[in-house]
């Protein structure tokens, strides 16, 4: 049986057989993009993350099922809704890569990624009204030298833009 802690527009917090965690109440799945241009470059996004207090860098990611009019959204329209709002670009091709919990301890979400490819660009991109999120399109020979200077400069790297690296590779 599962106990309901505390329940806020978008998080509950829930205890049961000793365990307590957070879980969405606002989406059905979440999507993490490895955009990849022609030209061999991962697309990347900057943004403030409050929980953390600083700009993180991160791969395009998102809700999936979070549009009141859609609850039933799939996941690949979602890849390709939020790979647009965020980035700018557009996919001709989306592949499901594989998914996995986030902190397997703390929430019980899970990401799924998607490797997205034959980008055009559309638009700048910078997410909705909520968000103000810098692109940044990196070639990928350049992406250790640039995160280590995006982190020499105080933005936290999210672990997950190198799993994304060796997606881009695969």
């Amino acid at each position: 049986m599962h106990e309901v802690l505390a329940e806020g527009r978008w998080i509950r917090l829930i205890r049961a057989d000793g365990w307590e965690w957070a879980e969405r109440t606002n989406a059905s799945g979440i999507v993490v993009l490895v955009a990849i241009t022609e030209a061999g470059e991962l697309v990347l996004v900057e943004q403030f993350r409050k929980p953390v207090g600083r700009r993180v860098l991160e791969l395009p990611a998102g809700l999936a099922g979070d549009l009141a009019d859609q609850p039933d959204e799939a996941l690949e329209t979602a890849a390709l809704r939020e790979l647009e709002e965020e980035t700018g670009f557009t996919a001709e091709r989306v592949e499901r890569l594989t998914e996995g919990p986030v902190s397997a301890g703390f929430t019980s979400e899970v990401v799924t990624f998607f490797r997205c490819s034959g980008l055009t660009r559309v638009g700048i991109g910078g997410g909705d009204e909520s968000e103000d999120i810098v692109v940044h399109v990196v070639a990928m020979p350049d992406i250790p030298a640039f995160l280590a200077d995006r982190a020499q400069q105080g933005v936290a790297i999210d672990p997950k833009v190198w799993a994304g690296m060796w997606f881009a590779r695969s």
